[in-house]
């Protein structure tokens, strides 16, 4: 039967293994990467066999990136209870699918989803690679394993923990290992589990992780945790866990530990960056924001200086809630992570292709544009080792191709969101006598702590945007 043929000509290659970029072009048969540079002719392609020519001149080309912490299942979702208990398991499975496509214009050819609602995951997963659905190559967790005291077991215990609730609750080594089984038995690629929300405590015992990592890598499972502060983190390197999410507040000596232990880490700034600094325009409150800005000056200091110390580190964005939502941000992570670790631009591409190709399963197979390789790659207008933020824009990327297929390019439609049943919100507060007679906040007349607070966050907040208006115009 004869191959398929394509031969990218005339770009430079940013191969993302570390080598100053270089012209060369890149020939491509069938799904891989047949040659580049030296052997990558036309005159490789057997005679009577298809040869399409991208012209890639002036143009950049790279590996398709690599979204490692994408939550597919979360829906744009503006509360917790959009994520747990409204729209359906049919329907919220739809709307998954929807969305991958939002993913893919991004330039994003492999994502992972580190838990999610139900085992919707891995159904879109297995659709996406039969063929069914459009989208990136897909790894999937099923739903988080928590604790009472972890990030995920949000109700009361009257209302207990919903079956599409992102996360299970498991408070003993016998329910955290029947949960294990029970995932890998349903197919998931990767046990998730969630530690304390912030980094407060440490949800986990350390035997609980070492049980639950050991059982993980029996069943040849990979497992990652939820851990922002230096506790968790710590015990997650002694439990063996292969690669930990967030990772905010960290001493040098924890530091020194997980590096000496070769774990990477996924910091994902996207969502704290877009709370803290965008979510005023959303309707984010102040106290988040100011919670978030707080965590990451720390979090700034911690991954400088795990950057300084050798920590390998991924990309991934925490994309699916609706200050992250879908195809919008997922490359200002690489932008992030120069920004507050430190990295350079061939960094950043690193932690987005090569460092990133072992969470979707796929180390040596994508991530470099080398031979042998899956042909997932990026055609871009312009350079992102000289600015990283064109990456970031759907315009510079000329050719999306996964494969060996184009799956976009610059002038493809952008999906519509599909967002999920909105939660039913009655009012934002409570309706008294005093408030309906013009009086703000108490019967009084006068404002709580609570609503003081927010009341001079906002304020700073329109202070800090005057001056940046005034910065570049100013007031005459």
């Amino acid at each position: 039967m004869p191959s398929n043929w394509k031969l990218i000509a005339g770009g430079t290659v940013i191969d993302a293994t570390g080598a100053d970029p270089f012209r060369a072009d890149v020939l491509i048969r069938d799904d891989r990467i047949h040659a580049v540079g030296e052997g990558a002719a036309r005159d490789r392609v057997p005679t009577g066999e298809p040869l399409d020519v991208v012209d890639a001149e002036g143009n950049y080309v790279m590996p398709g990136l690599i979204d490692v912490h994408c939550h597919m299942t979360y829906g744009e979702s503006q509360s917790q209870e959009e994520q747990d208990l409204y729209t359906s398991v049919e329907s919220r499975t739809l709307r998954s699918a929807w969305h991958l496509r939002k993913v893919l214009r991004a330039g994003f050819t492999s994502i992972s989803q580190p838990g999610g609602s139900w085992n919707i995951g891995v159904a879109i997963r297995d659709a996406v690679k039969a063929g069914m659905v459009p989208g990136p190559r897909m790894t999937s967790a099923g739903r988080y394993i928590t604790t009472s005291n972890g990030l995920t077991d949000w109700y009361p215990d009257s209302v207990g923990v919903p079956d599409g609730s992102i996360g299970f609750l498991a408070n003993s080594i016998p329910d955290m290992m029947d949960a294990v089984r029970r995932q890998v038995k349903a197919g998931v690629d990767l046990i998730k589990l969630s530690d304390s929300a912030y980094g407060e405590f440490q949800a986990f015992t350390g035997d609980e992780l070492k049980a639950i990592a050991d059982l993980a890598h029996q069943l040849r499972r990979k497992v990652t945790i939820h851990a922002r502060g230096e506790a968790e983190v710590d015990a997650a390197v002694a439990a063996g866990i292969d690669w930990i999410m967030h990772a905010n507040v960290m001493s040098d000596d924890v530091i020194e530990r997980l590096a000496a232990s070769g774990i990477p880490i996924v910091p994902t700034l996207l969502l704290p960056t877009n709370w803290g600094y965008y979510g005023h325009l959303v309707g984010t409150p102040a106290r988040m924001r100011d919670g978030v800005r707080r965590m990451l000056d720390e979090t700034g200091d911690t991954l400088h200086r795990a950057h300084e110390a050798g920590v390998k580190m991924v990309v991934g964005t925490d994309t699916g809630f609706a200050v992250t939502p879908f195809g919008e941000w997922h490359a200002r992570e690489l932008e992030l992570l120069m920004e507050y670790a430190g990295l350079s631009a061939m960094e950043a591409i690193q932690a987005a292709t090569v460092n990133a190709a072992p969470m979707v399963n796929l180390a040596g197979e994508v991530g470099e544009v080398v031979a042998g390789q899956l042909a997932d790659l990026l055609v871009v207008a312009d350079d992102p080792l000289r600015d990283i933020r064109v990456l970031q824009e759907p315009r510079h990327l000329r050719v999306i191709m996964k494969g060996g297929v184009v799956v976009a390019n610059e002038s493809s439609e952008f999906v519509e969101s599909w967002p999920y049943e909105p939660h039913k919100v009655q009012s934002t507060g409570t309706l008294t006598r005093a408030l309906v007679a013009g009086e703000p906040g108490r019967p009084d007349g006068g404002f709580s702590f609570e609503e003081g607070k927010d009341l001079f966050a906002a304020i700073r907040d329109l202070a800090a945007e005057r001056e940046l208006a005034d910065a570049v115009e100013p007031a005459t």
